[in-house]
Protein backbone atom coordinates (compact mmCIF):
# COMPACT_ATOMS: atom_id res chain seq x y z
CA UNK A 1 0.00 0.00 0.00
CA UNK A 2 1.26 3.33 -1.03
CA UNK A 3 2.20 5.91 1.65
CA UNK A 4 -0.16 8.86 1.87
CA UNK A 5 1.60 11.93 0.31
CA UNK A 6 2.06 14.77 3.07
CA UNK A 7 -0.06 17.66 2.43
CA UNK A 8 1.59 20.51 0.94
CA UNK A 9 0.70 24.58 1.41
CA UNK A 10 -0.83 24.76 -2.13
CA UNK A 11 -3.13 21.30 -0.98
CA UNK A 12 -4.45 23.97 1.29
CA UNK A 13 -4.61 26.91 -0.93
CA UNK A 14 -6.58 25.18 -3.20
CA UNK A 15 -9.23 24.04 -0.51
CA UNK A 16 -9.06 27.28 1.13
CA UNK A 17 -9.39 29.84 -1.88
CA UNK A 18 -6.32 31.63 -1.62
CA UNK A 19 -2.55 31.55 -3.12
CA UNK A 20 0.13 29.96 -1.75
CA UNK A 21 1.68 32.89 -0.46
CA UNK A 22 -1.71 34.05 1.44
CA UNK A 23 -1.38 30.50 3.58
CA UNK A 24 2.40 31.37 4.53
CA UNK A 25 1.29 34.34 5.52
CA UNK A 26 -1.23 32.48 7.95
CA UNK A 27 1.25 30.15 8.94
CA UNK A 28 4.20 32.75 9.94
CA UNK A 29 1.56 34.92 11.48
CA UNK A 30 1.74 37.96 9.82
CA UNK A 31 -0.96 40.69 9.84
CA UNK A 32 -1.37 41.11 6.49
CA UNK A 33 -4.50 39.21 6.47
CA UNK A 34 -7.95 39.39 6.75
CA UNK A 35 -9.81 38.01 10.05
CA UNK A 36 -12.27 36.28 7.55
CA UNK A 37 -9.27 34.72 5.35
CA UNK A 38 -7.27 34.09 8.18
CA UNK A 39 -10.18 31.99 10.13
CA UNK A 40 -10.64 30.26 6.72
CA UNK A 41 -7.23 28.83 6.10
CA UNK A 42 -6.64 27.93 9.69
CA UNK A 43 -9.92 25.47 9.14
CA UNK A 44 -8.19 24.11 6.13
CA UNK A 45 -4.80 23.53 8.01
CA UNK A 46 -6.65 21.58 10.96
CA UNK A 47 -9.14 19.88 8.89
CA UNK A 48 -6.21 18.74 6.14
CA UNK A 49 -3.11 18.25 8.92
CA UNK A 50 -1.01 20.78 6.98
CA UNK A 51 2.24 20.44 9.32
CA UNK A 52 4.77 23.47 8.23
CA UNK A 53 8.43 22.67 8.10
CA UNK A 54 9.61 24.84 10.48
CA UNK A 55 13.28 24.61 9.58
CA UNK A 56 12.81 25.76 6.49
CA UNK A 57 10.20 28.60 8.10
CA UNK A 58 13.21 29.65 10.45
CA UNK A 59 15.60 30.10 8.35
CA UNK A 60 13.98 31.87 5.87
CA UNK A 61 13.61 34.16 9.72
CA UNK A 62 17.01 34.24 9.79
CA UNK A 63 17.18 31.45 12.77
CA UNK A 64 18.01 28.01 13.50
CA UNK A 65 15.74 27.41 16.59
CA UNK A 66 18.99 26.72 18.21
CA UNK A 67 19.90 28.24 21.89
CA UNK A 68 23.07 27.57 23.17
CA UNK A 69 23.24 26.93 27.54
CA UNK A 70 26.31 27.61 28.46
CA UNK A 71 27.19 26.28 32.72
CA UNK A 72 30.46 25.88 34.55
CA UNK A 73 29.92 21.99 34.36
CA UNK A 74 27.52 19.43 33.67
CA UNK A 75 29.31 17.45 36.02
CA UNK A 76 27.79 19.42 38.65
CA UNK A 77 24.32 17.84 40.10
CA UNK A 78 22.69 21.33 40.45
CA UNK A 79 24.05 22.40 36.73
CA UNK A 80 23.18 18.69 35.63
CA UNK A 81 19.77 19.00 36.66
CA UNK A 82 19.54 22.84 35.63
CA UNK A 83 20.50 21.02 31.80
CA UNK A 84 17.74 18.70 31.89
CA UNK A 85 15.04 22.00 32.82
CA UNK A 86 15.96 24.35 30.19
CA UNK A 87 16.19 21.44 26.94
CA UNK A 88 12.52 20.59 28.69
CA UNK A 89 11.68 24.39 28.74
CA UNK A 90 13.36 25.00 25.35
CA UNK A 91 11.42 21.55 23.78
CA UNK A 92 8.38 23.39 25.26
CA UNK A 93 8.94 26.64 22.76
CA UNK A 94 9.95 24.83 19.66
CA UNK A 95 13.67 25.10 20.32
CA UNK A 96 16.95 22.70 20.60
CA UNK A 97 19.97 23.74 23.12
CA UNK A 98 23.33 22.82 22.48
CA UNK A 99 25.21 22.45 26.12
CA UNK A 100 28.46 24.22 26.59
CA UNK A 101 30.81 23.65 29.62
CA UNK A 102 33.05 26.32 30.52
CA UNK A 103 34.75 24.97 33.57
CA UNK A 104 34.35 28.50 35.25
CA UNK A 105 37.32 29.51 33.06
CA UNK A 106 37.18 32.91 31.99
CA UNK A 107 38.66 32.80 28.80
CA UNK A 108 36.45 30.18 28.04
CA UNK A 109 33.33 32.38 29.19
CA UNK A 110 34.83 34.30 26.48
CA UNK A 111 34.53 32.47 23.89
CA UNK A 112 31.18 31.27 24.66
CA UNK A 113 29.47 34.92 24.80
CA UNK A 114 31.25 35.74 21.78
CA UNK A 115 29.19 33.17 20.37
CA UNK A 116 32.21 30.38 19.78
CA UNK A 117 31.71 27.77 19.17
CA UNK A 118 28.31 28.20 18.30
CA UNK A 119 27.86 30.68 16.09
CA UNK A 120 24.19 29.09 14.52
CA UNK A 121 22.44 29.70 17.61
CA UNK A 122 19.62 32.15 17.88
CA UNK A 123 20.63 33.46 21.68
CA UNK A 124 22.42 32.43 24.43
CA UNK A 125 21.41 30.97 28.20
CA UNK A 126 24.38 31.91 30.58
CA UNK A 127 25.74 31.14 33.30
CA UNK A 128 28.95 32.96 34.03
CA UNK A 129 31.02 32.62 36.93
CA UNK A 130 34.25 34.75 36.24
CA UNK A 131 33.53 36.72 33.25
CA UNK A 132 33.72 40.79 34.36
CA UNK A 133 30.26 42.78 34.70
CA UNK A 134 31.84 45.32 32.36
CA UNK A 135 32.65 42.28 29.37
CA UNK A 136 29.15 41.16 30.38
CA UNK A 137 27.73 44.28 29.49
CA UNK A 138 29.11 44.43 26.20
CA UNK A 139 28.64 40.85 25.16
CA UNK A 140 27.95 41.08 21.12
CA UNK A 141 25.93 37.84 21.33
CA UNK A 142 22.31 37.60 19.52
CA UNK A 143 19.87 37.66 22.75
CA UNK A 144 21.14 36.71 26.22
CA UNK A 145 19.91 35.74 29.35
CA UNK A 146 21.85 35.34 32.29
CA UNK A 147 21.85 33.00 35.33
CA UNK A 148 22.88 33.32 38.70
CA UNK A 149 23.60 35.86 41.04
CA UNK A 150 27.40 36.85 39.00
CA UNK A 151 27.51 40.36 37.77
CA UNK A 152 24.30 41.75 39.41
CA UNK A 153 23.46 45.11 38.10
CA UNK A 154 24.43 43.91 34.58
CA UNK A 155 22.04 45.79 32.03
CA UNK A 156 20.65 42.21 30.27
CA UNK A 157 17.81 39.75 30.90
CA UNK A 158 18.29 37.58 33.54
CA UNK A 159 16.92 34.77 36.23
CA UNK A 160 18.47 35.36 39.45
CA UNK A 161 18.49 33.66 42.64
CA UNK A 162 18.33 35.99 46.23
CA UNK A 163 21.21 34.78 47.36
CA UNK A 164 21.61 37.06 50.35
CA UNK A 165 17.56 35.60 51.63
CA UNK A 166 18.62 32.08 50.66
CA UNK A 167 21.67 31.58 53.23
CA UNK A 168 19.74 33.53 55.63
CA UNK A 169 17.05 30.98 55.91
CA UNK A 170 19.40 28.27 55.60
CA UNK A 171 21.36 29.99 58.52
CA UNK A 172 18.23 31.02 60.42
CA UNK A 173 16.62 27.42 60.22
CA UNK A 174 19.94 26.29 62.29
CA UNK A 175 19.64 29.04 65.05
CA UNK A 176 15.97 27.86 65.15
CA UNK A 177 17.23 24.42 65.76
CA UNK A 178 19.08 25.64 68.98
CA UNK A 179 22.24 25.87 67.28
CA UNK A 180 24.37 28.43 69.13
CA UNK A 181 27.30 28.25 67.07
CA UNK A 182 27.48 27.87 63.36
CA UNK A 183 30.05 27.59 60.86
CA UNK A 184 29.96 28.74 57.10
CA UNK A 185 31.41 26.17 55.01
CA UNK A 186 32.55 26.88 51.14
CA UNK A 187 34.30 29.89 51.07
CA UNK A 188 36.75 29.71 48.00
CA UNK A 189 39.35 32.09 47.22
CA UNK A 190 38.09 34.13 45.09
CA UNK A 191 35.03 34.85 46.34
CA UNK A 192 32.36 35.03 43.75
CA UNK A 193 28.76 36.68 44.09
CA UNK A 194 27.10 33.32 44.66
CA UNK A 195 29.39 32.66 47.67
CA UNK A 196 29.38 36.15 48.53
CA UNK A 197 25.47 36.83 48.71
CA UNK A 198 24.83 33.42 50.46
CA UNK A 199 27.61 34.51 52.95
CA UNK A 200 26.00 37.89 53.30
CA UNK A 201 23.10 36.11 54.35
CA UNK A 202 24.94 33.71 57.23
CA UNK A 203 26.45 36.85 58.48
CA UNK A 204 22.65 38.63 59.10
CA UNK A 205 20.59 35.78 60.36
CA UNK A 206 23.94 35.20 62.95
CA UNK A 207 23.80 38.56 63.88
CA UNK A 208 20.14 39.19 63.99
CA UNK A 209 20.21 35.93 66.54
CA UNK A 210 23.50 37.91 68.61
CA UNK A 211 25.82 35.01 67.76
CA UNK A 212 29.24 34.59 66.87
CA UNK A 213 30.55 34.49 63.41
CA UNK A 214 33.88 34.99 63.74
CA UNK A 215 36.73 34.14 60.79
CA UNK A 216 37.57 30.81 62.55
CA UNK A 217 33.63 29.81 61.86
CA UNK A 218 34.38 30.34 57.89
CA UNK A 219 35.76 27.26 56.39
CA UNK A 220 37.72 27.59 52.83
CA UNK A 221 37.66 25.41 50.55
CA UNK A 222 39.48 25.46 46.94
CA UNK A 223 36.50 24.23 45.25
CA UNK A 224 32.59 23.10 45.95
CA UNK A 225 33.45 19.55 45.57
CA UNK A 226 32.42 16.20 47.48
CA UNK A 227 36.64 16.06 48.80
CA UNK A 228 36.38 19.70 49.67
CA UNK A 229 33.44 18.97 51.85
CA UNK A 230 35.21 15.98 53.52
CA UNK A 231 38.94 17.83 53.57
CA UNK A 232 36.82 20.73 55.73
CA UNK A 233 35.75 18.06 58.50
CA UNK A 234 39.14 17.83 59.79
CA UNK A 235 39.25 21.61 60.37
CA UNK A 236 35.51 21.40 62.06
CA UNK A 237 36.76 18.75 64.27
CA UNK A 238 40.21 20.82 65.41
CA UNK A 239 38.24 23.57 65.80
CA UNK A 240 35.82 21.79 68.27
CA UNK A 241 38.78 19.83 69.87
CA UNK A 242 40.53 23.59 70.69
CA UNK A 243 37.66 25.07 72.14
CA UNK A 244 35.40 26.40 69.45
CA UNK A 245 31.87 24.81 69.92
CA UNK A 246 30.57 24.30 66.93
CA UNK A 247 27.29 22.51 66.73
CA UNK A 248 25.85 23.91 63.12
CA UNK A 249 27.16 24.22 59.51
CA UNK A 250 25.57 26.10 56.59
CA UNK A 251 27.36 24.62 53.69
CA UNK A 252 27.19 26.73 50.07
CA UNK A 253 25.83 23.85 48.22
CA UNK A 254 24.59 20.25 48.67
CA UNK A 255 27.66 18.54 47.28
CA UNK A 256 29.84 20.22 49.72
CA UNK A 257 27.68 19.45 52.60
CA UNK A 258 27.77 15.70 51.30
CA UNK A 259 31.18 15.17 51.79
CA UNK A 260 31.21 17.22 55.42
CA UNK A 261 28.83 14.25 56.18
CA UNK A 262 31.37 11.76 55.37
CA UNK A 263 33.91 13.67 56.93
CA UNK A 264 32.04 14.48 60.28
CA UNK A 265 30.85 9.99 60.25
CA UNK A 266 34.63 9.41 59.53
CA UNK A 267 35.21 11.34 62.82
CA UNK A 268 32.78 9.79 64.82
CA UNK A 269 30.74 13.37 65.48
CA UNK A 270 26.98 12.57 64.82
CA UNK A 271 25.18 14.12 62.81
CA UNK A 272 22.78 16.28 63.85
CA UNK A 273 23.19 15.15 67.65
CA UNK A 274 26.92 16.69 67.24
CA UNK A 275 26.79 18.81 64.47
CA UNK A 276 23.60 20.40 62.12
CA UNK A 277 24.38 20.27 58.70
CA UNK A 278 22.12 22.40 55.86
CA UNK A 279 22.82 22.38 52.07
CA UNK A 280 21.60 24.69 49.58
CA UNK A 281 20.19 23.52 46.09
CA UNK A 282 18.22 20.32 46.77
CA UNK A 283 20.00 17.80 43.90
CA UNK A 284 18.22 14.53 43.81
CA UNK A 285 20.90 12.55 46.36
CA UNK A 286 20.41 14.96 49.11
CA UNK A 287 16.86 13.01 49.93
CA UNK A 288 19.18 9.69 49.61
CA UNK A 289 22.75 10.18 51.46
CA UNK A 290 22.65 8.96 55.58
CA UNK A 291 21.15 10.90 57.03
CA UNK A 292 19.38 12.86 54.48
CA UNK A 293 20.20 16.28 54.07
CA UNK A 294 18.55 19.46 55.32
CA UNK A 295 18.62 22.32 52.60
CA UNK A 296 17.35 25.60 50.62
CA UNK A 297 15.73 23.95 47.62
CA UNK A 298 16.21 26.26 44.65
CA UNK A 299 13.35 26.07 41.90
CA UNK A 300 15.51 25.04 38.50
CA UNK A 301 12.32 24.34 36.84
CA UNK A 302 11.32 27.68 37.42
CA UNK A 303 14.65 29.31 36.20
CA UNK A 304 14.34 27.45 33.12
CA UNK A 305 10.85 28.44 32.09
CA UNK A 306 11.81 31.69 33.21
CA UNK A 307 14.83 32.01 31.11
CA UNK A 308 13.21 30.69 27.87
CA UNK A 309 10.41 32.72 27.92
CA UNK A 310 12.78 35.72 28.50
CA UNK A 311 14.97 34.43 25.61
CA UNK A 312 11.47 34.11 23.01
CA UNK A 313 10.18 37.57 24.17
CA UNK A 314 13.80 39.34 23.25
CA UNK A 315 13.58 37.28 19.90
CA UNK A 316 10.35 38.62 19.40
CA UNK A 317 11.08 41.85 20.59
CA UNK A 318 14.67 42.63 20.38
CA UNK A 319 13.79 46.32 21.90
CA UNK A 320 12.28 45.36 25.32
CA UNK A 321 14.30 46.85 28.44
CA UNK A 322 16.28 44.19 30.37
CA UNK A 323 14.27 42.11 32.80
CA UNK A 324 14.59 40.11 35.41
CA UNK A 325 12.79 37.53 37.12
CA UNK A 326 14.11 36.09 40.46
CA UNK A 327 13.28 32.57 40.85
CA UNK A 328 11.78 31.14 44.20
CA UNK A 329 13.26 28.89 46.92
CA UNK A 330 12.26 27.09 50.24
CA UNK A 331 13.70 25.36 53.30
CA UNK A 332 13.36 21.36 52.82
CA UNK A 333 13.96 19.76 56.40
CA UNK A 334 15.19 16.62 56.62
CA UNK A 335 17.17 14.82 59.25
CA UNK A 336 20.47 16.23 58.88
CA UNK A 337 19.13 19.08 61.48
CA UNK A 338 16.85 17.83 63.64
CA UNK A 339 16.13 20.03 66.78
CA UNK A 340 17.81 19.29 70.12
CA UNK A 341 14.14 18.11 70.97
CA UNK A 342 14.25 15.18 68.43
CA UNK A 343 17.97 13.76 69.35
Amino acid sequence: MAARRPTTVRDVALAAGVSPKTVSNVVNGYARVTPETRERVQRQIDALGYRPQAAGRQLRQGRTGMVTLAVPGIEMPYFAELSSQVVRAARRHGLTVVVEQTDADLEREREVAAGLPTRFADGLVFSPLEMPPEELVSVPHTPLVLLGEHAVGVEADRVSIDGVAVGTEGTEHLVATGRRCVAALGLKPTLHDTASQRLRGYRAALAAAGLPCGDELLLRVEDWTREDGEAAADRLVALRRDGVPVDGVLAMNDVLAMGLLRGLRRHGVRVPEDVAVVGIDDVPESAYCTPTLTTVALDRAAVAEAALRLLVERLADPDLPPREVVAPHRLVVRESSAPPAAR
